[in-house]
């Protein structure tokens, strides 16, 4: 992965990163946050992959459900979040993916291996915006009182 900081302002940074064939974006985008001290930070992508697993919340199980997905397809929007999860870094985001059909597919994204390159955005918080991972859900959700 390559990175680059883009701006730093009122002690809030911006970073592009450029992930490569064959890395997984989630653990990737994660350590990336970690490694820079990151404690929250919007995160938006787009590129291509070869393997992905979304999940889909299943309220009365409280539980996700889990769809794996090989082959071909475009990230055409990945967006979420850097969130604290016992004081360590998770990437907590939603993806859109197009078919060569032109169908899609959406839902928690869980992991993606990328083809040929992912392109993502992570855009540092203010504090009072940073997310936290429920434990009872397992979904980040910015903590009462913090509004």
């Amino acid at each position: 992965m390559e990175s680059r900081l883009l701006h730093q302002a009122g002690g809030l940074r911006t970073y592009v990163l450029l992930l490569d064939k064959g890395e997984e974006a989630v653990t990737s985008i994660a350590s990336f946050a970690a490694d820079n001290h990151l404690a929250g930070a919007a995160v938006r992508a787009a590129g291509g992959c070869r393997e992905v697993r979304l999940g889909y919340y299943e309220p009365v199980l409280s539980r996700y459900r889990h769809s794996h997905f090989s082959g071909q397809h475009e990230v055409l929007a990945l967006i979420g979040d850097i969130v604290d999860n016992g004081g360590r870094s998770e990437l907590h985001a939603r993806a859109v993916l197009g078919r060569k059909d032109s169908t899609t597919l959406g839902g928690h994204l869980e992991r993606l291996i990328v083809f040929p390159k992912l392109e993502a955005v992570l855009t540092e918080t203010p504090a009072h915006l940073h997310r936290a991972v429920d434990p009872e859900t397992g979904m980040a959700f910015i903590a009462p009182g913090e509004m």
